[in-house]
C-alpha cells in the first residue's frame, strides 16, 4: 500500500481520464493521494476532490510563485478551507522559489511566514516548496519554531535532510530520483533514514523513468519507492509499509496497520517478537521514542505463548532466515526460544538469534550448549570495548560484569553455533574500530550498525 504524499491531479492534463487515473494508482497499491493546492483556485478544487472521493485528501495553500498577488482576503480564503473539512490534513504549498523569482523574494518570505504562523494556529502541518532557497527556508522554519511539516521534492543534501529531519520535519523522494543525473538525490536517500521519508509524483510534473517527456499520474510514485527500496537494501513491500506509517504520523491519513506484531517481515528475513522486556537500558535504544521498526509495530500488550508465535508465524515462504529480534531480549525467554527454535528448524528454516549476550548472567548459568543445534547464527550486542563505556551506553542491571559476562558470551559461543556476529552501533563519539579489534580477539565477526537505522 503506497500513498502519494504530493499531487495536482485537479489539472485540466487529467480531464480526459480522471477515473482511470485512480484506476491505474489502484492497480499499483496506491491506496491514497495527497491533492495539494498552490493557489485559491487549485486549493478549492483540492477540498472539492477529496470531498468526492475517499481516497483523496487535501493540502490548501498558495504557492511562492503567487506571493506576489496575495491579500489579506486570500489568508481568509485558505484559513476558511482549511477548517472546512476534515479532508484537509495540511497547509501548502507554500515556501520560497529563488529559481524562478515569479514574485519578489522579500515579498515571498512574508507570505511564507504569515502561512507559517496560520498552520501553527489550526494545529496542521505544512508542505514546503523550496528551490534554490534552502538558507533562508531552514532559518525561516527555526526563527518560527515550526516542527511539523515535509520538504517536498526535496533537493538539498544529506546534511540539510539530516537538519530538518532532527527539527522534526520529513522529506519527500519524488520520481526525479531515478533520474540517470540524479546522484545527489540517491546519495541523501542512502544517508538519510527512511522513517522520516515520503514518496510523492508531484504530478504531472517530474515524471520517473521510463516514462519521461509524459504526463506524471499517481501510479507512478510506484516508481520511486522501488528505487527507494533498491538504494536502501529493502523490499518495495518495506517501503511502502514505512512510508504509508510517515504520513499517518505526519498527516493523519490513517491507513498504515497499527496492530501489534508477533512474526513481522523485513526485507527476506521473518523476525519474531517475543518479549518487550530487556536486561540492559541502552541509551541508545530507539523504543524510547516508539515501538516501530520498519513499520512494524512492535509493542506488546501481553508475552505470547508458543501456540500464539506458530499461530503468527504461519507457512511463510521466500525467507532467508528467521530471526529473534523484537523489542526486547529474546533469551529472557529461553524456553520460548528453544520451542520455537526446535518447530521452525524442524520445517527447514534457517534460525538467529539477537541477543545483547547477558543471558548467562539472566538465568545463572552457560545456556548456550541448549542452543546447539537449534541456531545457526547470533549477533551478540557488543556496542563498547571496554567496561567503562559499556556501563554508560547500555545501564547493564550486572555493574562490571555486564561486560565481562558479554564478552564471555561472545568468547564461548562459537562452541556452540556455527556462526557469532559481534556488532557495535554509530552512537556519537563511540570507538568502532576498538570493538572491531575486541570482537575479533573474542573470535566473532563483527558489523557496524547505524546510528540513524533501525531494522
Amino acid at each position: 500500500m503506497l500513498i502519494d504524499s504530493h499531487a495536482h491531479i485537479y489539472y485540466h492534463d487529467y480531464a480526459g481520464d480522471f477515473d482511470e487515473m485512480l484506476a491505474r494508482a489502484a492497480d499499483a497499491g496506491v491506496a491514497a493521494m495527497l491533492v495539494v493546492g498552490t493557489d485559491i483556485e487549485s486549493s478549492r478544487e483540492s477540498v472539492k476532490l477529496a470531498e468526492k472521493y475517499p481516497q483523496l485528501y487535501a493540502a490548501v495553500g498558495i504557492h511562492p510563485h503567487d506571493a506576489g498577488r496575495v491579500t489579506e482576503k486570500c489568508y481568509d480564503v485558505i484559513r476558511d478551507l482549511a477548517q472546512s473539512s476534515p479532508k484537509v490534513v495540511a497547509i501548502g504549498e507554500i515556501g520560497l522559489d529563488f529559481y524562478r523569482d515569479r514574485s519578489p523574494r522579500d515579498v515571498q518570505e512574508t507570505v511564507f511566514r504569515r502561512f507559517l504562523r496560520m498552520a501553527d494556529e489550526l494545529k496542521l502541518p505544512v508542505i514546503i516548496h523550496d528551490r534554490d532557497a534552502h538558507e533562508r527556508v531552514m532559518s525561516i522554519l527555526r526563527k518560527e519554531a515550526v516542527r511539523s511539516g515535509v520538504l517536498h521534492c526535496f533537493s538539498g543534501d544529506a546534511e540539510m535532510a539530516a537538519m530538518a529531519i532532527a527539527m522534526g520535519f520529513h522529506i519527500s523522494i519524488p520520481g526525479t530520483i531515478t533520474y540517470p543525473s540524479n546522484e545527489a538525490l540517491r546519495d541523501v536517500v542512502r544517508a538519510v533514514s527512511i522513517d522520516r521519508m515520503l514518496v510523492e509524483t508531484d504530478c504531472p510534473y517530474l515524471t520517473p523513468v521510463p516514462f519521461r517527456g509524459k504526463r506524471n499520474e499517481p501510479a507512478h510514485v510506484r516508481l520511486a519507492a522501488e528505487k527507494i527500496a533498491e538504494l536502501k537494501g529493502l523490499t518495495l513491500t518495506d517501503v511502502a509499509r514505512i512510508t504509508t506509517k510517515n504520513v499517518r504520523d505526519l498527516f493523519g491519513i490513517r491507513l498504515w496497520d497499527q496492530s501489534t506484531k508477533i512474526a513481522y517481515r523485513i526485507r527476506n528475513s521473518l523476525y519474531l517478537n517475543i518479549t518487550n522486556r530487556c536486561s540492559n537500558r541502552c541509551s541508545f535504544c530507539a523504543k524510547f521514542d516508539n515501538f516501530t521498526v520498519k513499520g512494524h509495530n512492535l509493542l506488546l500488550d501481553g508475552e505470547p505463548s508458543f501456540e500464539e508465535v506458530m499461530s503468527a508465524v504461519g507457512q511463510p515462504e521466500g525467507i532467508d532466515e528467521v530471526v529473534f529480534c523484537g523489542y526486547g531480549e529474546p533469551l529472557i525467554r529461553l524456553e520460548l526460544v528453544k520451542q520455537v527454535a526446535g518447530e521452525l528448524k524442524s520445517r527447514g528454516y534457517r534460525i538467529r538469534i539477537n541477543t545483547d549476550g547477558q543471558a548467562n548472567l539472566v538465568h545463572g548459568r552457560n545456556i548456550l550448549p541448549e542452543l546447539k543445534g537449534l541456531v545457526d547464527s547470533i549477533s551478540v550486542s557488543l556496542n563498547a570495548p571496554d567496561a567503562a563505556t559499556y556501563a554508560e551506553l547500555c545501564n547493564t542491571p550486572f555493574g562490571e560484569a555486564g561486560f565481562e559476562g558479554v564478552c564471555d558470551f561472545i568468547r564461548q559461543a562459537s562452541g556452540f553455533i556455527p556462526q557469532v556476529v559481534a556488532s557495535a552501533v554509530t552512537v556519537p563519539g563511540s570507538d568502532i574500530e576498538a570493538c572491531r579489534r575486541l570482537a575479533e580477539s573474542l573470535g566473532a565477526e563483527f558489523r557496524v550498525r547505524e546510528y540513524a537505522e533501525v531494522g
